[in-house]
């Protein structure tokens, strides 16, 4: 008996391994505790970013309006959070529905399907459902700059949440679910690394066609509208920065080689945009302003964002200026048009999303190119097939955004109302909206 009872746990352990019932447990990815650490953090520096970006938007309105425009920032974290719980994920990575419309997949409502799930890279899918649901969140916060300072706040909350399931979702199904089409376009799809087509083109073009709609700021441009606090804008801008390595590196979805390229594109091109914008307006002006730094800074970041994972640090480099180059003629073609995006939503993010999704072919590996000719018949892929690819899929999300966003934006001023009254506009948007102060005083500048 004694015997029987030593033999007997490692019989039993045997049985369990090898009996076919419990064969799908060999076939369950371990969970891979680097990949996921630095997924669980990626995840933290992403959401980072929107604090940064509210201090960012919050730094360059006038003091009346500061609260009321980090408000925008904040109020996205929750409202979209809650919506990518319910059926954002399912809508972004489910399934092809409604001819590829979007995605679908019923186990993916309120994340319900995906508790033990561990994915390929050996990270709990819960862990990539977040990652991913951050993006959702700092999208349309980013095209709250186009319209600063003149939107009601219930306005607004319905309209990041019809924009967030009719824009946000459906492209980012197209370029970075399995069977989306964008993603399946050419030799190896639509190169969006991070989301400039996904997050930047969409939020910049969106954000101009609501400034259009919506019309200027009351008192733009005879008006002076001075920043109310550039030092906020500052420490924003930082913020920004520190995060991004966790929006691209994280984009990976792992922590390896490509983590480590990513990385480091990210970390060149920020500061090849802030050099060259400081380069540029120095020479234009006369003096580089704070200001222009940290806008340099945010070109170089948006334009590495679609280019993280292919491009090399010279690359990176390159995009970097050429971000900063274009935002700023971009901006100074705003002044002179005299169409009030009011912190430059379009300039930054819409242009530098374009740049980087469209010239980054320029800059590919050839390893990467290598590895989509080998999945061609032809055996060959050329730079020019890849760009018309990245001018193709930007051009469709730059006139889906566009088209969509026009429709929101008429829906939502039409029923509860967009643009906020003349009377709340020249009191301050703290006041009306929140009934509070933003620096605990009364300013009307």
């Amino acid at each position: 008996m004694t015997r029987w009872n030593d033999l007997r746990t490692p019989l039993v352990m045997l049985v369990i391994l090898v009996w076919p019932g419990n064969l799908w447990a060999a076939d369950t990815p371990a969970i891979d505790s680097g990949a996921t650490a630095w997924m669980l953090t990626s995840t933290a520096l992403v959401l980072l970013m929107i604090p940064g970006l509210a201090m960012f938007y919050g730094g360059l309105v006038r003091t009346k309006n500061v609260l009321g425009t980090m408000m925008q920032s904040f109020a996205a974290m929750g409202i979209m959070s809650v919506l990518w719980v319910i059926c954002g994920y399912s809508m972004c990575f489910g399934e092809n529905v409604l001819g590829g419309w979007f995605g679908w997949n019923s186990d993916y409502v309120f994340l319900r399907g995906i508790d033990h799930t561990i994915m390929g890279p050996g990270v709990p899918e819960y862990v990539f459902a977040m990652f991913q649901g951050k993006f959702a969140i700092i999208t349309p916060a980013l095209i709250a700059g186009a319209f600063a300072e003149r939107v009601s706040f219930k306005g607004y909350c319905i309209f990041i949440a019809l924009w967030g399931l009719l824009v946000y979702n459906p492209l980012c199904h197209w370029v970075w679910a399995e069977d989306g089409f964008l993603l399946n376009m050419g030799a190896d799809g639509a190169i969006d690394f991070a989301g400039g087509t996904v997050v930047h083109i969409s939020a910049g073009i969106s954000g101009l066609v609501a400034a259009f709609y919506l019309g200027a700021r009351r008192g733009y441009p005879k008006t002076s509208m001075p920043p109310s606090n550039l030092v906020m804008t500052m420490m924003g801008a930082g913020l920004l920065w520190v995060g991004w390595f966790g929006f691209n590196a994280g984009s990976s979805i792992s922590s390896s080689l490509l983590t480590a390229q990513a990385l480091t594109a990210t970390q060149a091109a920020a500061a090849s945009g802030a050099l060259t914008w400081m380069l540029i307006e120095g020479c234009h002006q006369g003096k580089a302003t704070a200001l222009g730094f940290a806008s340099g800074i945010l070109a170089g970041l948006v334009a590495v964002t679609p280019a993280a994972g292919v491009v090399q640090p010279a690359g990176a480099l390159a995009l970097g200026a050429l971000a900063a180059l274009i935002c700023y003629l971009a901006i100074i073609a705003k002044n002179r048009l005299g169409y009030d995006d009011s912190l430059d939503a379009f300039g930054i993010h819409g242009m530098g999303g374009t740049v980087g999704a469209v010239l980054l072919v320029f800059f590919i590996r050839k390893s990467w190119m290598a590895a989509a000719a080998a999945k061609v018949e032809s055996g060959t892929w050329t730079t020019m097939q890849q760009l018309g690819v990245q001018v193709s899929a930007s051009i469709i999300a730059l006139v889906y955004a566009a088209v969509l966003t026009f429709i929101i934006v008429v829906l939502v001023n039409k029923t509860v109302g967009l643009r906020s009254t003349a009377s709340s506009e020249m009191a301050g948007l703290d006041y009306t909206c929140h009934g509070e102060h933003g620096y605990g005083m009364l300013n009307a500048g």
